[in-house]
């Protein structure tokens, strides 16, 4: 059945409230794993964006950020490789996949961002923690939206180098797939996960902060013998699609505005102390000092 994102997006939110987190991340996982691969295609390049409606550490964003690493086991599935999600472990990978016809393996890690989340920056992309926990396996590959990229110069381009750490995005997924690109005895696909090794032995020390995606895509392109002018239009459909996904998550924060200027001053009143989670704070406050209080014998 085809999944379209938004029914995505109801599903996580009702599985946050009627199932455990173990269970819900089943759920999708089974729900995912069993789209065709027509009907998962549209999920691939929207998941690496978080929508607005889903909300800021709330149990929907913990249960939406797990979708990102079972497509990305799907999306390497779909290339002919095993692929499995690995359980939430801090500190380690989202996903691990495995060369059926070749000897190799890789860790991946799946990324999505909000597009109201202002700048990132180098910790937001992990790239020296895909280093570390690449461990045994020969890859590993980095998966974000292509357009959440630094675009000019970032460390994460030299740290990518210097480690080989492959800087995926989404959209190479979808390129690839709708090219029905499937690795077999004879197509190894390994040249996809080791770009960053490849065109570190093209640049200078000077320029290894440098965005490399123009040579990266040139290469991606060559290996599945497309043109550069289909990669490029490619690129701009999933361009034109991301601005109308930003204009929808605007729509949503204008009709919120409305919702609250209609708010009298009291819920306004109550409202403002709860999202300044000033209970709270007080309540942190207070179980902080009461500790004190009895471990030192005051009144």
């Amino acid at each position: 059945e085809n999944m379209k994102f938004n029914e995505l997006c109801s599903l996580i939110n009702d599985l946050a409230t009627t199932m455990t987190f173990q269970e819900a991340g089943n759920r999708l996982e089974k729900v995912i794993f069993n789209c065709s691969k027509k009907d998962f295609m549209p999920l691939i390049t929207e998941i690496g964006t978080i929508p607005e409606c889903i909300g800021h550490d709330s149990t929907e964003e913990k249960l939406y950020s797990k979708v990102p690493d079972i497509i990305l086991a799907k999306c390497f599935h779909e290339l002919g490789l095993k692929a499995i999600v690995l359980q939430e472990r801090s500190n380690s990978a989202d996903i691990e996949a495995k060369s059926i016809y070749h000897d190799y393996s890789l860790v991946g890690d799946a990324k999505s961002f909000r597009l109201s989340r202002t700048a990132k920056n180098q910790k937001d992309f992990k790239v020296e923690s895909m280093d570390h926990w690449r461990g045994d396996h020969d890859y590993s590959v980095l998966v974000c939206p292509y357009f959440q990229y630094p675009k000019t110069v970032s460390q994460i381009y030299g740290q990518a180098l210097n480690n080989n750490v492959s800087l995926f995005s989404w959209e190479y997924f979808s390129i690839l797939l709708q090219n029905n690109m499937k690795e077999t005895e004879k197509i190894n696909l390994s040249i996809l996960w080791n770009q960053s090794s490849v065109i570190s032995g093209d640049t200078s020390v000077a320029d290894k902060n440098n965005c490399f995606f123009i040579q990266q895509n040139k290469n991606i392109c060559n290996f599945m013998h497309i043109s550069d002018d289909t990669f490029e239009a490619h690129l701009s459909l999933f361009k034109q699609s991301m601005i109308e996904r930003g204009e929808a998550e605007i729509d949503f924060w204008k009709r919120k505005i409305e919702e609250i200027q209609t708010y009298s001053r009291e819920k306004a009143i109550n409202e403002l102390i709860v999202s300044l989670k000033l209970n709270e704070k007080i309540a942190a406050i207070t179980k902080f000092t009461d500790s004190l209080r009895k471990d030192y014998g005051y009144k």
